[in-house]
């Protein structure tokens, strides 16, 4: 039996029930039935850190289980960073442990007066004074609580969710995040400061749906993309992206780097300690580095390639022994590494158009007490720039005045992840829309990245070859509301999207084969396509009701009216020159072929279509 459990921090009320199949089904579970549960409980009248707000912690139907890569769960909330619908979705093996323990989601209301944890023995739940750990870091907390409760596994804040900075994290197994849209910052406004799970149970499932599991395992572990990410990891990515002016630099001002060598992943190499995995993953793309010595000696996981583009070229900064330190201050404080380096830009943008300045940091291009001063700044919002940059880049930039709006890198309030949407058309499209702000994971859209010919032609055969040209915008509106959904189908089931939208070595059908064996899913292709409709259509509804639509599926005026140059690296030639989005042509085609108005907006035939005829009052 699956069960939901609901804790009032206000009163310290507990009550668990047994989850509502038929709900969890139609929007899949985790990333699907927390959107429900927060569409119909926290409406436009709920500030993000007020007690009225919700937290819920969800997993899917396939998380803790023999599916390859099975490890993932949710975190969702009403936004502080974007006033709107946000999750962030984490792995490792806090999320297994939970749906070990029976759950689906764990939902948090109201504010507790101190700080408290949750500790959960199998489905047996007790809120415990949590005063001794407030203040502490999250590697601390958890080494604590892992000493306290033998073999539990343990979310929790640092000091940035302490603080409500507004892109603070959750962070599980020491160096896995729920990073984005500050739900730390709510789990914070709460009084919250971990959760604690102990499960002396599997999973339970059908030797059927394991037989299955075991055939996409072995599918899995001997695709060429799942070797390529075992050997180098994310950083892998740095080679590439920096050839195809994709390697954002100095807050976007540039789109590549010449020394792209001192930040990829044969420089991480050199620091490598170990490779490492998470539930149940063939791939086991995890890489444990080390410093050894010097002032930024130190050992934690990672870092993948969003943080080393974030403190290294966003930044301006070469040195990666300072990234891998900069990626373990956030970890240990709770911070989003993408959020943090994008602020860190924006600052050093400012002071370099002189707008802004610090007493005690010089905020020059590459400085690296600023970077490190920075991080430590926003983490305890420290009076000045580091309170300024907690509240994120939007609301910086609008305290500033002055133009700082143009060097402020978001969409809908959150920091923009690292890739250049001049250079790369489908993310630009793909951070625009995207319902939590600008985010790559969103969409995820890989297909023109990776020249993926089998996919793109299984899918759009009569886009093809132009689809998988990088740099047109013509039909990344088909090829983004494909992995939009595909990536709602994911984080909805508990998987992760390696083995869906970044390489699609498993295609819906293989999720509709699996799927179909447990209990209460009896789904083909076309229909766990449509459900991830349905999760993308009622987040939209979700900003609908906010006032959000097309206004606010906008990128920077940095990517509208200013030309990147692409070079080659070696003959120092240009290859492109005048690259700009053409974001209009591609919103104007995306929200037509969705059934949406002009403005971004679904039409009440598409959600009656999709089921979701009760939030058709909200048009």
């Amino acid at each position: 039996m699956a069960l939901t459990a609901f804790i009032n921090l206000s009163d310290g009320k507990i009550r668990v029930e047994e989850s509502p199949a038929e709900t969890v089904q139609k929007y899949l579970g985790s990333r699907g039935y927390a959107a429900k549960i927060l569409y119909d409980n926290v409406g436009i009248d709920v500030e993000p850190l007020s007690p009225e707000n919700y937290l819920i912690f969800s997993t899917g139907p396939m998380t803790g289980t023999p599916w390859p890569t099975s490890a993932r769960f949710t975190v969702t909330a009403k936004s502080p960073l974007t006033g709107a619908y946000g999750y962030a979705n984490s792995s490792g093996f806090f999320g297994p442990e939970l749906r070990k323990a029976g759950f689906d989601a764990l939902v948090f209301t109201g504010k507790s007066k101190s700080p408290m944890i949750l500790v959960i023995d199998d489905n047996n739940l007790s809120l415990v004074d949590g005063s001794d750990l407030w203040g502490k870091d999250t590697e601390e907390t958890e080494d604590i609580l892992k000493k306290r409760y033998e073999g539990c596994k343990v979310a929790s804040i640092g000091s940035g969710g302490e603080k409500l900075v507004k892109f603070s994290s959750v962070i599980n197994d020491y160096g896995r995040a729920a990073a984005r849209t500050g739900v730390g910052a709510v789990m914070g406004s709460k009084n919250l400061k971990a959760v604690v799970v102990s499960a002396s149970n599997e999973v339970p499932y059908p030797d059927a749906f394991k037989k299955i599991a075991m055939e996409m395992m072995k599918k899995v572990g001997k695709h060429p993309e799942a070797q390529f990410l075992r050997k180098w990891g994310t950083a892998a990515l740095v080679d590439p992206k920096n050839a195809s002016g994709d390697l954002p630099a100095r807050n976007h001002q540039e789109v590549q780097v010449s020394y792209w060598k001192d930040v990829n992943a044969e420089k991480v190499d050199e620091f490598l300690e170990r490779n490492d995995g998470c539930y149940n993953c063939p791939i086991r793309c995890s890489r444990f580095t080390k410093v050894e010595n010097g002032q930024y000696k130190c050992s934690t996981e990672g870092p993948e390639y969003e943080t080393i583009n974030s403190f290294g070229p966003m930044v301006g900064n070469n040195n990666m022994e300072l990234i891998i330190y900069a990626n373990l201050l956030c970890n240990r404080y709770g911070l989003d590494t993408i959020s943090t380096g994008v602020s860190i830009a924006f600052a050093m943008e400012c002071h370099q158009r002189g707008l802004l300045n610090d007493d005690e940091l010089s905020l020059e291009w590459g400085d690296e007490k600023s970077i490190t001063g920075l991080i430590e700044a926003i983490a305890y919002r420290k009076e000045g720039i580091g309170d300024l940059l907690a509240e994120g880049v939007k609301r910086a930039a609008e305290k500033i005045g002055q133009g700082a709006d143009h060097y402020a890198m978001h969409v809908k309030g959150m920091e923009m992840p690292r890739q250049e949407p001049r250079t790369t058309k489908g993310m630009a499209l793909g951070h625009s829309t995207s319902n939590r702000g600008a985010d790559h994971l969103y969409a995820l859209p890989t297909i023109d990245l990776t020249g993926n010919v089998e996919a793109a032609t299984k899918f759009f055969p009569e886009c093809m070859p132009e689809i998988l040209e990088r740099t047109s915008e013509k039909y990344k509106p088909e090829m983004n509301i494909l992995s939009e959904a595909y990536c709602a189908i994911s984080d909805a089931l508990g998987v992760c999207k390696f083995t869906t939208t970044e390489a699609f070595i498993l295609y819906p059908e293989d999720f509709a084969r699996g799927l179909s064996e447990l209990p209460g899913y009896d789904l083909d292709e076309e229909a766990i396509l449509k459900a991830g409709e349905r999760i993308v259509n009622l987040e939209r509804m979700y900003n609908i009701r906010h006032g959000l639509d097309r206004k606010d599926d906008q990128l920077p005026s940095r990517f509208l009216t200013e030309p990147a140059t692409l070079i080659d690296m070696e003959t120092k030639e240009v290859i492109s020159d005048g690259m700009l989005v053409d974001l209009d042509y591609m919103l104007d085609r995306y929200y037509r072929l969705r059934n949406w108005t002009k403005d971004g907006i679904p039409s009440a035939d598409k959600l009656k279509e999709l089921g979701l005829e009760d939030t058709v009052g909200d048009l």
